[in-house]
């Protein structure tokens, strides 16, 4: 069973009836001050969540957990000084968290995509950056497919950063759906966490209390925020995996989601009447909105 998606019906089992449970606490500085304390915070609540989860066989295998915060400005224009390019100024440039396939020539073909698109849809492509990470206490079932985490950097064309961030929807949905519709081997272990000039999101198949020892940018002390949203998946009903680890960009759920079927059904009857003056032909780039397991 790959880890990456949901297996296909068999037996008594089917996708259709997956559902999930989770834990989701949120930290802010009330008047908008970034510090390291709010990640740590954040950090904090994420551990406190772990009482409501369970464990399988594997004791050290999570169903996912991962940290939302603001964009660290300085820490990533000094990482990236170091790596030999430089970042615009703040709200111009974006970081993509990827997910990318272990097998070197489906993440290639991946890399190769995602620089494409980016310059295919007007933006420029700043650089990458390897995100480092310590495996070392997390499960042998979650090393097993673990994908190979890396930032990619975007420089915007675009005024406003509003419509900067409605092109990098459009970048990553087209990116997303190019994955999913090829026969590249391991493509489902190919995912975006994030992609945004906002936020950052840091997550993964782990264990409340792995987040923060997996991550190795979430101790650093220029790593500033002045909001923290975390979430634990518990995932009672449906099987864990790295992509629906922490299940959110900009918003997190807390409860039993059991309509999934009956809202993809809704936006795909929806699909011929929506229309935008701000996304204009960029629209029909994005479909499927909702995707199959997502």
């Amino acid at each position: 069973m790959s880890h990456g998606a949901l297996p296909p019906k068999q037996g008594l089992y089917d996708p259709v009836n997956e559902h999930d449970a989770c834990g989701v606490g949120f930290v802010a500085h009330i008047k908008g001050e970034k510090s390291h304390s709010i990640v740590r915070q954040g950090l904090q609540i994420l551990e406190n969540l772990t009482h409501r989860g369970a464990v399988g066989a594997d004791p050290l295998a999570g169903d996912g957990a991962g940290i939302l915060i603001q964009m660290p400005d300085q820490f990533l224009r000094e990482e990236c000084s170091t790596l030999g390019f430089q970042l615009p100024e703040s709200g111009r440039f974006a970081v993509g968290m990827m997910f990318l396939p272990q097998q070197d020539q489906t993440r290639a073909h991946c890399e190769a995509l995602i620089e494409k698109t980016i310059t295919d849809e007007g933006q420029s492509l700043l650089g990458w950056r390897d995100v480092p990470t310590d495996n070392s206490g997390v499960g042998e079932s979650v090393k097993a497919v673990e994908p190979v985490i890396r930032q990619v950097f975007i420089g915007s064309s675009i005024d406003s950063q509003d419509d900067f961030e409605r092109k990098l929807f459009v970048i990553r949905k087209v990116i997303e759906n190019t994955v999913r519709d090829s026969s590249w081997d391991g493509k489902e272990d190919f995912y975006i966490p994030s992609f945004s000039s906002r936020t950052l999101l840091y997550k993964g198949m782990l264990l409340a209390n792995q987040v923060d020892a997996y991550y190795h940018d979430l101790k650093d002390e220029r790593m500033v925020s002045a909001l923290a949203l975390v979430h634990q998946r518990f995932s009672t009903n449906t099987f864990p995996s790295w992509d629906l680890a922490h299940p959110f960009r900009m918003i997190a759920h807390n409860g039993e989601i059991n309509t999934v079927r009956g809202n993809v059904n809704w936006m795909r009857a929806r699909r011929h009447s929506m229309a935008s003056e701000l996304f204009g032909d960029d629209l029909e780039k994005v479909w499927p909105l909702i995707p199959e397991s997502q």
